[in-house]
């Protein structure tokens, strides 16, 4: 029998988080520690074609002795159930039911997966980040859109179709702004960087800036803001009763601004049964947390095959 070489401790495989603008990458061991990690452009125009040729040369930049047992990768837009197909992905030229799983294995021998990139950004908070004390919780990534992940019992939830998980596309307001999704009054029309400069004209950052200097406007402006999240949250927890919401993106940054409006607004709508022990928590990652989640994938997915 062969030796089961995941169960070394010097193991590891690669996590890729595939932007629009960057590939960032990086090999990790099992227990979250980064052996090495790296950054390149996206090429443009970013075809399939020509991103294949740039992640092969980022892996063999990352790991150039080929140490890496499996390839874990997020993309911008929905893979299938199975991990294996990226069916669309925004900002990257020509993108259509492009199988890319199988293409990195062809090309590097080694077992790949991928993931929705909020997706992984979610697992990684889980696996080492704000998460990591939980086995249900959801994400929720403030940013241009509004991204979610949800992890039930410590597993990735993606659905039959692999778009599970879109938790920013619940209707708020049914005669609200509407959304790229079809949707009207999502969430995102609500807590997005669009929806924001929409209402006020300003920047999230401009308007956590003024905030911080006591501009009452700005201050009232978060505690509306924090009230519209909440509600949004109040739904998802009375479907998913998770231990914690993690909140991420570039919005949060604010947070300090609009969670106590945010949570009060849970409070006052969701039964205690259904919020027991609930936390809502800042993200602890940053802009690595699809690289990190990319990496639990693999590990994932070879623990599944072994």
């Amino acid at each position: 029998m062969g030796t089961d070489r995941s169960a070394s401790p010097t193991a590891n495989v690669i996590g890729i988080d595939l932007g629009g603008t960057a590939i960032k990458l990086g090999r990790f061991r099992a227990d979250g520690t980064c052996l090495a990690s790296l950054s390149v452009p996206t090429p443009q125009p970013a075809t399939p074609e020509a991103v294949l040729l740039a992640l092969l040369e980022a892996i063999d930049q990352v790991d150039p002795d080929g140490q890496s047992l499996a390839i874990g990768l997020g993309t911008p837009g929905p893979a299938d159930a199975p991990g294996r197909v990226a069916r669309v992905a925004i900002n990257l030229a020509g993108w259509r039911d492009v199988p890319l799983a199988d293409w990195l294995e062809a090309k590097t021998g080694r077992p790949s997966i991928i993931a929705n990139d909020a997706n992984c950004a979610g697992l990684g908070e889980y696996w080492i980040g704000a998460g990591k004390d939980f086995q249900d919780l959801i994400l929720l990534t403030l940013g241009t859109g509004v991204g979610g992940a949800i992890i039930l019992n410590g597993e990735l939830f993606v659905g039959r179709q692999g778009t599970a998980g879109e938790l920013g596309l619940i209707t708020l307001d049914p005669d609200g702004p509407p959304c790229n999704s079809g949707n009207q009054g999502s969430l995102e029309q609500h807590a997005s960087v669009q929806a924001i400069r929409r209402r006020t004209g300003l920047e999230p950052g401009d308007l956590g800036q003024r905030a911080l200097a006591g501009d009452r406007e700005a201050i009232a402006f978060w505690e509306t803001y924090g009230r519209e999240l909440g509600a949004g949250l109040a739904s998802l927890i009375y479907v998913l009763t998770p231990e914690a919401i993690i909140i991420g993106g570039g919005i949060s940054a604010s947070a300090p601004f609009f969670f106590p409006a945010a949570i009060a607004e849970i409070e006052r709508r969701v039964l205690p049964s259904s919020r027991e022990g609930l936390q809502i928590l800042p993200a602890q990652l940053g802009n690595q947390a699809g690289m990190v989640g990319a990496a639990k994938l693999a590990w994932q997915h070879l623990a599944a095959a072994n």
